[in-house]
């Protein structure tokens, strides 16, 4: 953990600093969708971030090479769990140098996809969807702090994945070893947790509503009020929501193409006096 970093690949964890670590985590998530390719993904992402740390690792030039082309191999994960898991080979491979290669490649395989779906719960999913609906509702209130809020948040964000990579250094394989049979667990509570957010987001943001009444002789009965608000309210917008996701999962409907048929919808409806302006 100690010795000299030295031609018989030695290594010195203790020549690797904090700042290191910190280039290491900034580069690879500038970079990471940047450089993506259909053959390895984010592999030239990787090798390009850990390149300047690598060096420090190997002195020996082959050894370098032999590094950096093992990180140009297949890799794709959400960047905040990436900075984990590469954090953690790099803490491999400043302790066991270029024996560690094949470690290296097992660990970042193995970890890639079952941290993907963490990181793809908590920041694709439950992370927009609670501050981007607080943000989003503040703004259609006229408040400008809206903006700010989600200025601020994205801020801090790119501190916490920073952060991640020093974490997966320092601690290793113990974390995501320590982390494995909670997982699952894990992300279930996270999806349940933004399903419960989209589900409310339904009905307070999204809007349908119609003027359209029932008549028949003298009895005149809103449709709106008396029939649909009585099966479920907000069941127009319940309604158009379901017709949107249904849509996403067809390969035929693009989401530009989506937003063009709401839009054609809404203003058909409006013109005919279907729903209201």
């Amino acid at each position: 953990m100690t010795t000299t970093m030295n031609n018989n690949n030695e290594t010195d964890r203790s020549e690797i600093t904090k700042k290191d670590l910190r280039r290491a985590a900034s580069r690879y998530n500038f970079m990471a969708v940047n450089l993506f390719n259909y053959e390895s993904q984010m592999g030239p992402a990787v090798a390009w971030s850990l390149a300047p740390i690598l060096r420090k690792i190997y002195k020996n030039d082959d050894d370098y090479q032999q590094a950096l082309d093992n990180h140009f191999n297949y890799f794709n994960s959400t960047t905040v769990m990436s900075s984990i898991i590469l954090g953690a080979t790099t803490a491999m491979e400043a302790k066991d140098g270029i024996q560690s290669k094949d470690a290296v490649q097992s660990l970042k395989t193995s970890l890639m996809g079952p941290l993907a779906g963490v990181g793809d719960t908590l920041v694709w999913v439950l992370w927009p969807t609670i501050i981007g609906s607080i943000s989003g509702y503040m703004a259609l209130q006229g408040n400008p702090l809206g903006a700010i809020i989600w200025l601020i948040a994205n801020i801090a964000f790119w501190f916490i994945k920073v952060k991640m990579f020093e974490v997966g250094y320092t601690s290793g394989t113990k974390l995501v070893t320590s982390l494995g049979s909670k997982m699952t667990l894990f992300t279930e509570a996270a999806s349940i947790m933004g399903l419960s957010v989209v589900g409310a987001l339904i009905a307070t943001v999204v809007k349908v509503q119609t003027p359209l009444k029932f008549a028949f002789g003298k009895v005149s009965l809103s449709l709106q009020n008396g029939v649909f608000d009585k099966i479920m309210p907000a069941l127009l917008p319940a309604l158009l929501t379901l017709l949107v996701y249904k849509l996403l999962g067809n390969k035929k409907w693009t989401p530009t193409r989506i937003i063009l048929l709401v839009i054609v919808i809404a203003l058909a409806g409006s013109f005919f006096g279907i729903f209201k302006a």
